[in-house]
């Protein structure tokens, strides 16, 4: 019996982000997007207020980083996580090999509003769920190529797996800051 894996990998992903994740994304509010659950949390910050070792961006927010990051790594906002999302995740990715726009950390113009995040992560994640519904067989098993660095000799279906691994994890902690923060005056 042959097994049509690309269904099952968009099926992996696309169940749990439209019947979780996208369901309990709605109301974010900015106050909410930017919540700091912890202090020295890394966040979006308006252009030349952090004093994060590394400050990525080309709008008038930046993201927060370190290289090599430190440990532990700070705690991070809803908004670090969706930025880390929308590019690192699904945005990089759909331009590296579904022929989206290109995105990387340094050039993004980073929302600085919830509705615009979840406007852009709307986009990437459509770019990156729609070039994975078009992978048959061939496609999922061809190595991915320059575009993932020490990986190029990964097939397409693990970058699929590691993808929908890491947009199921992050997602799952933002929806835990989205109940932390509803529940903090209680």
């Amino acid at each position: 019996m042959s097994i049509d894996w690309t269904p099952q990998l968009v099926e992996q992903l696309d169940w749990h982000w439209q019947g979780h994740v996208r369901p309990r994304l709605r109301g974010l509010a900015d106050e909410e997007y930017f919540w700091e659950p912890a202090p020295d949390s890394w966040s979006l910050r308006p252009r030349g207020t952090s004093s994060a070792p590394v400050q990525a961006g080309s709008g008038e927010f930046t993201l927060e980083f370190a290289f090599p990051e430190p440990v532990p790594p700070p705690v991070t906002t809803i908004a670090w996580r969706l930025a880390h999302i929308i590019v690192g995740v699904f945005g990089a990715r759909a331009g590296s090999h579904f022929g989206a726009p290109k995105l990387d950390y340094d050039s993004f113009v980073y929302a600085a509003t919830a509705d615009e995040a979840l406007r852009q992560l709307d986009e990437t994640y459509a770019a990156w769920i729609t070039g994975v519904r078009g992978l048959d067989a061939e496609a999922l098993e061809r190595a991915v190529g320059p575009a993932e660095g020490p990986y190029a000799e990964h097939s397409m279906a693990t970058l699929v797996l590691h993808i929908n691994r890491e947009a199921i994890h992050h997602s799952a902690e933002i929806l835990l800051l989205r109940d932390l923060y509803r529940t903090k005056g209680i």
